[in-house]
């Protein structure tokens, strides 16, 4: 339990609420799991839990009105997800998708209820949440829809460690498993570009390109093409 209190103190929904009413906020919750592959919600499903993820990653992503696949953001241990069923909004507007097997704290909408009533500063953070991630979107589809293929690649590679970096011997590890197809989801573009480039960075000495993993050599080289310099 008290490993769970730790991440409501450090999760951004439940900033400024005392070591008390986190207590009570976590009695609300329940274990809720995902196998690999396995979806907590889908896109348009009926906006009903709030999720804190405790184990795995989860991503998040929409169809495009063309059918196409685009990943948004991935969801890292301690962070929530499926913050509109809290603001009391009808459906989801993304699926959230296990990567990995998966573990949250959930609340069903008894607790979301009481959730509002009782500490409404959890509904001012989750509006200030909900903005953050509405530029950071917005931000996103400017990327996919002005600059060049190469560049999107490299910021979501920088992404992705800014998020899940590990430092090992050889450079920096992206510590989760990521196909060329997730990279392609990310960023607008096809599974064959993606490999196009990354073979085109392993040869620059840029990075090490696995099946489904990724070290970054020399980031400062990936942040020159991220950034146009």
């Amino acid at each position: 339990m008290r490993t769970d209190i730790t991440l409501l103190k450090n999760a951004r929904l439940f900033r400024e609420l005392n070591t008390s009413d986190l207590e009570r906020i976590l009695r609300l919750s329940y274990l809720r799991k995902r196998d690999d592959g396995s979806f907590f919600f889908l896109e348009g499903d009926t906006a009903a839990r709030l999720y804190l993820l405790t184990g795995g990653k989860v991503k998040l992503g929409q169809v495009t009105p063309g059918g196409q696949q685009v990943i948004l953001r991935y969801v890292n241990p301690g962070e929530t997800f499926g913050i509109m069923a809290l603001l009391d909004e009808e459906r989801y507007p993304v699926a959230a998708q296990a990567v990995g097997d998966c573990q949250s704290l959930a609340w069903n909408e008894d607790a979301l209820n009481q959730m509002r009533k009782r500490w409404p500063q959890v509904c001012h953070n989750a509006l200030y949440y909900m903005t953050r991630h509405a530029k950071s979107f917005q931000h996103r589809i400017r990327e996919l829809s002005t600059e060049r293929v190469e560049r999107r690649i490299a910021r979501s590679v920088l992404r992705l460690a800014q998020q899940t970096g590990r430092k090992i011997e050889t450079g920096v590890l992206i510590d989760f498993p990521i196909t060329r197809q997730d990279l392609a989801e990310m960023t607008g573009t096809t599974r064959y570009t993606v490999s196009r480039t990354l073979q085109k960075w392993e040869k620059q000495g840029l990075i090490l390109a696995k099946r489904e993993q990724i070290i970054i050599r020399y980031p400062h080289g990936l942040v020159s093409i991220a950034e146009d310099l």
